[in-house]
């Protein structure tokens, strides 16, 4: 499987990010990368295909910020990593807030989300990687792999949150829609609901959004992921969430990809993207299902039996030292 990064995704490198009530050491960090590169083995660079698919997904008030935001926290005297701490949850208005602490809450939705010196730079290189393994599946091969980090699922249209700064799943659909593709769906398998896909696509007919996750009532986000939530307007139907309590396993995942699959077969997708979280696997530090190394392979082989072009994209997983063996036994399902 041809097998797609940019080492200038290397470049976000925070600090710190502030969860539940403590100050610690981030989880999203470069050598989550790493330890994936290592297991993957040789991968090819993207070509730049500048800001326009982007700007296809993110309006330019947004990629603006990202660019501008940690430049204008130094200035506003601050050190290290800028990180959101007010957000309008009462009076969410479209503000020209000059003061850099409002549009950090403006424009995310967390304060594990910081944005660092190198933050802008990775996420761009990672939409572009995610760009160039859709072509090389566009181009005819069965599947292609794109090695995002940071991850892209969590953040919707206008916002952060959830370590993700660009979503690289919609701007990949939004690209294959755009080369002439007419219905993509996008099967999220992270522990955590992909919440600004969801949001991206919400009212849309034409791209199919499924997700097996971590129940929101006891796990992030919170507020998106729960079953009742199936799409509105064009989108009615589009929408399908299944959340699975802690401690899952095998058996339980493996019945609700069923589920996700016939739904998506019933969809009749030109192309399939996934966005695989390795963060369901047990020994997760910040979550809590019970998948083993050995059920990614046969995950992985559910999915590919399928038959549809699939362009695989990476989201979470915070086992470093399992996470490229994780990684690997997923893709060697394809």
């Amino acid at each position: 499987m041809r097998s797609f990064w940019d080492p200038r995704q290397l470049e976000h490198s925070p600090g710190i990010e502030i969860h539940n009530g403590r100050i610690e050491a981030c989880e999203e960090t470069p050598a989550r990368a790493s330890a994936i590169l290592k297991a993957v083995g040789a991968t090819e660079l993207p070509a730049d295909k500048g800001e326009a698919p982007i700007l296809q997904v993110h309006p330019r008030p947004y990629v603006d910020f990202l660019k501008e935001a940690h430049e204008d926290w130094l200035a506003a005297g601050r050190e290290g990593d800028a990180i959101p701490y007010a957000f309008p949850v009462a009076r969410r208005r479209t503000l020209d807030l000059d003061r850099i602490d409002a549009r950090l809450g403006r424009y995310s939705y967390d304060t594990c989300t910081p944005v660092s010196a190198g933050t802008w730079t990775s996420a761009y290189w990672n939409a572009q990687t995610a760009l160039a393994a859709l072509d090389a599946v566009l181009g005819g091969e069965p599947s292609a792999f794109a090695l995002c980090r940071p991850p892209g699922h969590h953040c919707g249209a206008d916002y952060m949150g959830g370590y993700c700064y660009l979503n690289n799943a919609a701007i990949a659909a939004e690209a294959a829609i755009a080369a002439g593709k007419q219905r993509v769906a996008i099967l999220d398998i992270d522990y955590h609901h992909g919440n600004g896909t969801q949001d991206i696509f919400y009212a849309r007919g034409d791209v199919f959004f499924a997700s097996i996750h971590a129940d929101p009532a006891t796990d992030y986000p919170f507020y998106w992921g729960h079953s009742d939530e199936t799409g509105e307007g064009d989108g009615e139907g589009a929408n399908l969430n299944l959340p699975l309590p802690r401690g899952t396993a095998m058996r339980e995942v493996e019945r609700a990809l069923d589920q996700a699959l016939a739904r998506i077969a019933a969809f009749a997708p030109d192309l399939l993207i996934v966005s695989y979280g390795a963060d369901t696997y047990e020994g997760d530090p910040i979550s809590h299902f019970k998948l083993k190394t050995e059920d990614y392979p046969a995950i992985a082989r559910q999915i590919a039996s399928a038959g549809y072009p699939t362009l695989i994209l990476m989201e979470g997983g915070y086992a470093v030292d399992a996470l490229g063996k994780n990684v690997a036994a997923f893709l060697s399902g394809f």
